[in-house]
Parts: structure tokens; C-alpha cells; sequence
């Protein structure tokens, strides 16, 4: 039997092949990107291929990977390319991941990051249901790498839920320090039977106020797309559930269809809903909240950090 080309959307995601198809509607002006160029977004591709490394920009088609890439910014996706979930919205390739998790691939993202020469790097993930720690170990070995490579480089991570693991596999990761523990929500409880099957909304918001139990300077994250189905009551409940988890910072974007396979577009958000829902999370007392139509878990990370560590240090009157 020849392998899978995930290139072929039909076999990147086999369990969409039979769906109907859902029209794509036209994008709006305000969602408009550059095509990807340029020298350093050419440098960024290099690193990334040379050390064999997977990227969340290009597997999950994020529209600002022109704009990351040319400044040298890419998020690396460890555990393999293949998730486990079949999510209704995400464009990465799902099914039984064919390898068993890289020993290696922590100090390959490790050498990369060095040779970037990042400041601040965001690190995700596939879902692997099949390992027993959910790949917790594998995330802890990673930040550990990139301490010892490039110890003044501020870590965020982005992880799946590990619902099917020991509730002491978060320890793993948390024991790392990294400077930012992320866990996208993703969309409002009601949606999550269409849009994130195999995942509980409360159970990924548990984890999140899991981790601030287990070390409260750690700073949380989670994000949601908009433009599935929800409404914005069922928003500022998401942003109320957050806020009860003590999660600091928010991000709300855009959600935009990959392939007709996938979830439809109910409509396009415009950008002054999102000026509304951005004001509405700061007066709910978020540290930090980007919401544009354009805004992704780790757009802007970096900067984004700098005023998060900022808003904390005047919270706490050490500004």
C-alpha cells in the first residue's frame, strides 16, 4: 500500500473525504494578505526544512505566515504532522500518526530557534492520543533544549488537552517553566459537538486553571475563533469561564474555511465587533487580549509577551 500524501486533501483528511461540500464564501477586504516572499521569509524556510521541522503556519494554512515568516518568526509544531482529533475547522492531517515520537526532534527545534536567533518562540503540537503522557514529555524535553541552547529566549507553548492521560502529566510540562502555558478553547461550549469532537470544553478549561494551581506566576493563555455559528452572549460567557480560570490573556480571530470539506464560514466578523469583544475582555480584567479578524494563537507572540509581562509588573505596582 503506497504511504499517504498529505499534500491531497482527500487523503489528509480521510474522514472528511465523504462530508458534502460547504461553499466558501468570498473573503472581505479586511481579511486580505500579502502573498508569502522575500529573503527572510526564504532564510526562515531554509532553517525549517534543513533541521526537518514541521510548522503549525503551513499545515494549518495560517494567512500571516508571509508576514511571521519574513521577520524570521515561524511556530514549530513537534510530535509529528499527523493529529490524532479530527477537528472540524483545523487543516492539519489527521488519522494514525505512521511514527512513534522523534527522541531527536527537541534538539533539532532547539538548534533551530538558536540559529533564528529568536527571542521569543512558540511551540505547538498534533494531537498524539496514541502516546500514554500525551506527549507531555516530549513538550518538557523540547523547552528544556531550548533553555540550554538559547537560555534568554522566552518560551510559550501551545498544547493539546491530554484528556486521555494521568492528570499528573501536566506536572511534566509545567515542571519546565515555560514562560506562557497555552490551550485554545477555541469555540463556545455549544459549538463543541460539531466543531471539536473527541474534546470537553470544561475539561480544556479545568486544565487551564490546573496550571496556574500548580505554579501562579505561569502565565495562561487560550484563544477561539469567531464566525462558527456562535453569538456573542455565548462569547463573553467563554470570556467569563476564562477569567473564573484566572487565564491572562486572550485571543479571538477569525475563523476562515481551509477546503469545502471543512466547517463552513457562518459569516465574517467585522473589525469593530472585534474592537467590541476586545474592549469587553479588558474590562473582565484579561492582562492581555488581541482580537482582530487576522489575530492567531501566535501572531504577534513575542510583542505581545514584552506587554503581558508588562501589565502584570503595573498590576502589581512593580512597573
Amino acid at each position: 500500500m503506497a504511504p499517504r500524501d498529505l499534500k491531497i486533501p482527500e487523503q489528509r483528511h480521510p474522514e472528511k473525504a465523504r462530508r458534502p461540500d460547504n461553499p466558501q464564501p468570498k473573503k472581505p477586504d479586511w481579511i486580505r494578505v500579502k502573498a508569502p516572499g522575500g529573503k527572510g521569509y526564504t532564510e526562515t524556510a531554509k532553517i525549517m526544512r534543513e533541521n526537518r521541522l514541521v510548522t503549525v503556519c503551513e499545515e494549518a494554512g495560517c494567512p500571516n505566515v508571509g508576514e511571521c515568516w519574513s521577520q524570521g518568526h515561524a511556530t514549530m509544531m513537534i510530535m509529528g504532522e499527523v493529529c490524532t482529533r479530527a477537528c472540524t475547522f483545523c487543516n492539519i492531517a489527521t488519522g494514525k500518526p505512521p511514527e512513534a515520537l522523534d527522541a531527536f526532534e527537541p534538539g533539532r527545534v532547539a538548534h533551530a530557534v538558536e540559529k533564528l536567533g529568536l527571542n521569543h518562540v512558540v511551540i505547538t503540537s498534533v494531537d498524539r492520543d496514541d502516546v500514554e503522557d500525551g506527549g507531555a514529555d516530549h513538550f518538557a524535553q523540547t523547552i528544556r533544549a531550548i533553555r540550554h541552547r538559547s537560555p534568554g529566549t522566552t518560551i510559550e507553548i501551545l498544547t493539546p488537552d491530554f484528556i486521555r492521560c494521568d492528570p499528573s502529566v501536566l506536572e511534566l510540562v509545567v515542571e519546565a517553566r515555560p514562560d506562557v502555558f497555552n490551550h485554545n478553547l477555541e469555540t463556545v461550549p455549544g459549538l463543541y459537538p460539531e466543531v471539536r469532537p473527541g474534546a470537553r470544553y470544561f475539561h480544556s478549561l479545568r486544565l487551564l486553571q490546573r496550571v496556574k494551581e500548580l505554579d501562579p506566576s505561569m502565565f495562561t493563555k487560550s484563544g477561539i475563533m469567531v464566525g462558527l455559528g456562535e453569538d456573542r452572549q455565548a462569547v463573553i460567557q467563554v470570556m467569563e469561564d476564562m477569567r473564573a480560570a484566572d487565564i491572562d490573556f486572550l485571543t479571538i480571530g477569525q475563523y476562515l474555511q481551509p477546503t469545502p470539506k471543512h466547517h463552513r464560514v457562518d459569516r465574517f466578523v467585522h473589525p469593530d465587533e472585534f474592537a467590541a469583544y476586545e474592549k469587553a475582555a479588558y474590562g473582565k480584567g484579561f492582562l492581555m487580549v488581541s482580537a482582530t479578524p487576522l489575530t492567531r494563537s501566535s501572531y504577534h507572540a513575542g510583542d505581545d509577551f514584552a506587554r503581558l509581562r508588562a501589565a502584570r509588573n503595573k498590576k502589581l505596582g512593580l512597573a
